[in-house]
């Protein structure tokens, strides 16, 4: 996985706008949460932007419709699919995580589709499990949208500002022992994101 954050801070332009909006997008309509958390993509698409590699209101406007455009998708998966979708195989090792969800949305339903934009595993299934229990179109929409826009641009600014603290410290030390914390900083935020996504699956 650190070596995936890696790669996507070497991206540059169109190409990193592509990528890290695949990966926001793929995280709910297809799931990809379960292997990636989405925050590592957001988070080093800020730093990018800090470099100037992006623009960081274009990558903002991007991620934001990434994130808001998947659980949509994701919604209309388990609408159509319904139960059999959870009954998959696949879903075996984060079972217990699933039903859970699951209870919770049949129990709180747009405000669970709100909390889930923040919770891992939930993440990436409250879409389809929103679909399959039925929840209004109207009534995921507004929540999507609410808990959508909150984490697209907090974890871009978060980015940005980790990047900017790069640069203070590039000044001060110089740009190889600043390469070299600002590796290490990487691959701990995304050791930390994957462990959290693993512990709480």
């Amino acid at each position: 996985m650190s070596s995936l954050a890696g790669s996507l801070a070497s991206l540059h332009g169109l190409v990193a706008y592509l990528v890290i909006a695949g990966l926001v997008f793929g995280e709910t309509a297809l799931f990809v949460g379960f292997v990636l958390p989405g925050e590592i993509a957001v988070i080093t698409g800020g730093f990018l932007a800090s470099r100037g590699h992006v623009s960081l209101p274009a990558l903002i406007v991007i991620v934001v419709i990434a994130d808001i455009a998947g659980p949509f998708v994701g919604y209309y998966i388990g609408s159509r699919m319904g139960d059999r979708l959870f009954a998959a195989k696949a879903l075996d090792r984060v079972r217990g995580r699933v039903d859970r969800t699951r209870a919770v949305l049949s129990r709180r339903g747009g405000s669970a589709v709100f909390l889930g934009r923040f919770i891992a595993v939930a993440r990436a299934v409250m879409p389809a499990a929103a679909g399959a229990a039925g929840v209004r179109l109207r009534t995921f929409a507004v929540y999507n949208v609410l808990g959508g826009l909150p984490w697209a641009v907090g974890y871009c600014l978060l980015g940005y500002l980790a990047g900017s603290a790069y640069a203070v410290v590039e000044r001060r030390v110089g740009t190889g022992l600043a390469i070299v914390i600002a590796a290490a900083v990487v691959v701990a935020a995304a050791v930390w994101l994957i462990r959290r996504h693993r512990t709480r699956a």
